[in-house]
């Protein structure tokens, strides 16, 4: 199978798919990027996810945002290249070239790619995983917190050593010990069958997929609310989730060896997936 790469709005195999070393990405990790999933050739809220990139650049300061025009554009070339009914698709934006021939006509760098499937196992959602807690805090005082930069080391770095125990994700806290995010997911628990999640000025990531739930859980009659939580929330909950636009819902039952609920993918879990996966349809056609 080729892979092909859409640079800048040209579509060239990713084997010649070149970025400058002076770009700002490369040199000062100046990037937003974000990761959507195709279902039936169409990508699930592709809107959202350029709506959340454009604002990451204006709260970030960018002397110029995405065209989102442009970088849909740049999507859906190499959505269609990549020939997959269902697919992962990556838009990476930075601020471009930092050489001094560029300083007079500065333009963004704007990739997209793609993959077919990568889908998580079977399992995952029949048994649920495993989290930790991780060592790392996040603070508000941290200006990339709550964007999806491409300075992503601290958070690669605590899930390898979390998947190295054999976890599913690791859970980042703030200072004072207050519930945040995933490395990469959005956290959901259920107590006295309501829905609570973080809220956004933790600070967390305004997933779209975190979004999407609580949409469904108003829809289906379930109360949801954001809340101030602790990993003592966590432990004592009947249900866990996690979320993003790749795993969609998947069901946490353990923190370490400590057993969350009865230690399976709860009742309301289920049903806020199969509306997911109702909506997905409307969405993107079944």
């Amino acid at each position: 199978m080729r892979y092909w790469v859409c640079l800048n709005g040209t579509l060239v195999p990713a084997e010649d798919a070149k970025v400058s070393v002076f770009d700002s990405g490369f040199m000062q990790g100046i990037g937003l990027f974000e990761t959507m999933r195709a279902y039936n050739g169409r990508l699930f809220r592709l809107q959202r996810h350029l709506d959340r990139l454009a604002n990451s650049a204006q709260e970030l300061g960018w002397t110029t945002v995405p065209d989102l025009d442009e970088a849909a554009d740049n999507v859906q070339q190499v959505l269609t290249a990549t020939g997959a009914a269902d697919a992962r698709v990556r838009l990476t934006v930075t601020t471009g070239s930092l050489h001094p021939a560029a300083a007079d006509t500065p333009g963004l760098t704007i990739v997209a790619t793609a993959s077919a499937g990568e889908k998580y196992p079977d399992e995952c959602y029949t048994k649920g995983v495993t989290v930790l807690a991780s060592e790392c805090r996040q603070s508000l005082s941290d200006p990339t917190v709550g964007h999806k930069t491409t300075s992503y080391f601290p958070r690669l770095a605590s899930l390898r050593r979390a998947h190295a125990t054999g976890a599913f994700e690791v859970l980042w806290l703030t200072p004072d010990d207050h519930l945040a995010e995933g490395a990469i997911s959005n956290i959901f628990v259920v107590r006295n069958d309501q829905l609570l999640t973080p809220p956004l000025e933790t600070p967390v990531l305004p997933g779209i997929t975190r979004a999407t739930v609580l949409e469904l859980a108003g829809a289906i009659g379930v109360p949801a609310q954001e809340a101030a939580l602790t990993l003592d929330d966590l432990r004592g909950a009947e249900e866990a989730f996690v979320t993003n636009s790749m795993m969609e819902l998947v069901p946490v039952v353990r923190l370490g060896r400590e057993r969350i609920g009865n230690e399976k993918p709860g009742d309301l879990t289920r049903a806020l997936g199969i509306a997911y996966g109702h909506l997905i349809d409307q969405e993107c056609g079944g």
